[in-house]
């Protein structure tokens, strides 16, 4: 049995979960503020700390770094908020928060993490925790999302800024790869070193040791001068290494050795160079051992995927759409977008991902000549009945549609179907269609979430 101290300024949210954790066969103690925390704290100390990020007395984020450094640095604090904001959970994790958990609570899951924040420090009582230094870095303007699957992305984020270990982004072309590399970057202690990029695909074989590792004069045809590789130029910085799935075998190994201790040599040198650069890479291929066609060697795989990000595809995360389309007509001549129009824009699956999304907005803002985007604005492939979810009003039957999609495309769309039929038939009440589909409330939250969904809870 662990102490579990609960910060919440709601009374009612506080007592509830009070009464879950007690339950579980923990004790609580419960505190309305900062204040009755600090004192609950001098008491008696807690096992495990369950923090909103909101409170009347103080801010939670500034609360987890006074309780990082000396009110209680070895205790895993849960962090609580009923707000998906990518800026807080970023620096809710670097910050050392054992999780991250939004409202309305799946109190199972929640009981759930309580128990392994409890295990973990049964297991390990004094494992050191990073406070949050400093000030949170601007905002990664062009990373946008408040949905679950991006909330997760933002939890391993905040994780890999405060390492220094290597990352591995996964994820299909367009989902913002570089940009998640580059958040890693702003977040993390390096980020007053240069971030430097380099696309592997976009460079000829012949040439990507050289652009790499550098070269010295005489090297080959064309060497007039020593110049230095991506390598070297990333310092000690950020180095990415986008579309790594593309690399070749030889100059894999050569990768590894920089990897394993730091050394390498220019192309046509014998000095043995060493390199402090955090290394980053990123591919929309398969590259996991066992999978098909993965063509990256297993031991670079798991030298380079220490963290592993993976980000969603946009149909995955609809609910996002609104936001990325509001960032995308910041500079532009059109100022928002009608709700016929934006209803198209959520239903098509998009399989070039945020990149297209951005690209077709901006396309129909140019196009329009006007401050909103109407559907008439949109690219006619938007419009097609065989790329857009043009199935009938919820009670219709599927139809032909079905037929010409892709398998993903289909079982996305039927879910989303039967998720609309049920809160039809229920008048918009959450717990009645969870009943009648057979899933948790916390479960169709998040579906609805991804499908981008609305409706009133209960």
């Amino acid at each position: 049995m662990a102490t579990v101290l609960v910060i919440d300024d709601e009374r009612g949210v506080r007592e509830g979960l009070c009464r879950a954790i007690a339950s579980a066969g923990h004790k609580t103690l419960p505190a309305g503020g900062l204040t009755e925390a600090r004192e609950a704290i001098a008491r008696e100390a807690p096992g495990c700390i369950v923090l909103d990020v909101r409170l009347k007395d103080g801010d939670g984020i500034a609360f987890l770094a006074e309780l990082r450094a000396k009110l209680a640095p070895d205790v895993p604090v849960i962090m609580a908020t009923a707000y998906g904001d990518s800026e807080r959970t970023i620096a809710a994790m670097k910050g050392g928060a054992f999780d991250y958990v939004t409202k309305p609570f799946d109190l199972p899951a929640l009981l759930a993490t309580v128990e392994r924040a409890v295990r973990q420090r049964e297991l390990a009582k004094a494992v050191p925790q990073s406070p949050l230094a400093g000030a949170a870095p601007s905002p990664e303007g062009s990373l946008i999302g408040t949905s679950a699957a991006m909330l997760a992305v933002w939890k391993v984020i905040g994780r890999a800024a405060s390492s220094d270990v290597p990352v591995l982004i996964t994820g299909e072309t367009g989902t913002g790869k570089e940009l998640v590399a580059r958040a890693i970057h702003a977040h993390s202690s390096r980020a007053r070193e240069p971030f430097v990029a380099v696309n592997l695909s976009a460079l000829p074989e012949t040439l990507i040791e050289a652009e790499l590792f550098g070269h010295e004069k005489g090297a080959f045809t064309g060497a007039v001068a020593r110049r230095p590789g991506r390598v070297e130029l990333a310092a000690g910085g950020t180095l990415l290494l986008d579309e790594i799935g593309d690399l070749d075998l030889t100059l894999q190994t050569r990768l590894l050795r920089v990897l394993q201790d730091g050394r390498y040599e220019r192309v046509g040198g014998t000095e043995v160079l060493t390199s402090r650069a955090r290394v980053i890479a990123a591919t929309h291929k398969p590259v996991r051992p066992g999978q098909a066609d993965a063509r990256l060697r297993e031991d670079l795989y798991y030298r380079l995927a220490v963290i592993e990000v993976e980000l969603p595809p946009l149909r995955a995360r609809r609910s996002d759409i609104p936001q990325l389309v509001a960032h995308a007509l910041a500079s532009s001549p059109a100022k928002a977008v009608s709700e016929e129009a934006m209803a198209l824009l959520q239903a098509y699956a998009w399989p070039g991902n945020v990149r297209e999304l951005v690209h077709v907005v901006q396309r129909a803002a140019v196009m329009c000549g006007a401050e909103v985007i109407d559907v008439g604005d949109l690219a006619p492939a938007l419009r097609a009945p065989q790329t857009t979810i043009e199935v009938g009003a919820p009670g219709d039957g599927p139809g032909e549609p079905y037929a010409s999609m892709p398998l993903r495309d289909a079982t996305a769309l039927l879910e989303k179907r039967m998720i609309e039929l049920a809160l039809a038939k229920s008048g918009g009440n959450r717990a009645e269609a969870a009943r009648t589909l057979g899933i948790a409330r916390p479960q169709l939250y998040t579906k609805m979430d991804e499908h981008g969904i609305a409706g009133r809870k209960e």
